[in-house]
């Protein structure tokens, strides 16, 4: 395989503004939804979302990434037009109020995409990983925006039915590896991967994954691991009391490579960055 220097750049741009990873990234978790696993119907209205992302912001994050659609495990589906009718209701604040702020959008729909990055998103968060929308490689090729690709085996109503590999590192890696090729056969680089800890794998999958991160280091690597059953399963924790076991995880997975931490707790992540940065630099 080609080596890291050579087809993953260390900066991507987007909207006239550059995002770079010389130093792991914070992207902060903000659902627009009544139903996600930890903070779905968190808020009312959009100034408790502005003031929410103010305060993300403020505490380190460099990406908003913001979710119209739950993908939790059985989640409900939602037709496109439902989830364009609340994007469209918060995006055009969002944008207007951080203007230099990197606005990622978490949805599978192309005509989503389409629609969001008119209105100045930046990256496109795709959990399908193009399997849910054919259209998806097309539209990203054409909008030129940074793509995070992330893999699931099922959809969100089966993935934690039955969910099995030979050898989950090296599938998943070749699954990614083959979408890749796809989207530079379409003249597309600008790829983040993310392998989908939680998303159609078993405990056992998920910290296999964890512990092979380096594996898929050829282009920057996104890890969500926050508030997720993989720490409560072991730990005995919830969503609600997990944000230690999230911290420990987070910090693993810096070490093994990850160059974003998609999460809800800002600080916390970005003080398990600071020092894990210092560590490797003394």
């Amino acid at each position: 395989m080609t080596k890291n220097s050579e087809i993953n750049p260390i900066e991507y741009t987007c909207n006239g503004k550059t995002l770079t990873f010389i130093k792991p990234l914070v992207m902060a978790i903000v659902n627009i939804t009544p139903d996600s696993f930890y903070d779905g119907g968190k808020y009312s209205n959009i100034k408790d979302v502005l003031s929410d992302i103010n305060e993300k912001i403020e505490q380190g994050a460099d990406i908003i990434d913001i979710g119209a659609a739950s993908s939790r495990p059985n989640a409900k589906i939602i037709t496109e037009k439902e989830e364009w009718e609340r994007l469209e209701v918060y995006l055009p604040e969002i944008r207007k109020k951080f203007p230099n702020t990197f606005i990622s959008i978490d949805t599978f729909n192309s005509g989503v995409a389409k629609k969001s990055a008119g209105l100045g998103a930046d990256i496109i968060n795709d959990i399908s990983g193009g399997n849910f929308d054919l259209k998806m490689f097309e539209t990203i090729a054409d909008l030129n925006l940074p793509y995070i690709l992330m893999h699931m085996q099922g959809t969100p109503q089966t993935m934690q039915q039955n969910p099995t590999y030979s050898n989950v590192v090296s599938e998943i890696k070749n699954e990614l590896f083959e979408k890749i090729k796809k989207l530079n056969d379409l003249n597309f680089n600008k790829l983040i991967v993310d392998v989908g800890f939680g998303f159609g794998k078993t405990q056992e999958h998920n910290y296999k994954l964890l512990k092979n991160l380096k594996e898929f280091s050829q282009y920057p690597i996104l890890a969500g691991l926050s508030r997720k059953s993989m720490i409560n399963n072991v730990i005995g924790t919830n969503p609600v009391t997990s944000l230690n076991g999230t911290t420990v995880l987070n910090t693993i997975a810096l070490l093994n490579g990850a160059s974003i931490l998609r999460v809800h707790d800002v600080l916390e992540a970005k003080q398990a960055i600071e020092l894990v940065e210092f560590y490797k630099n003394v």
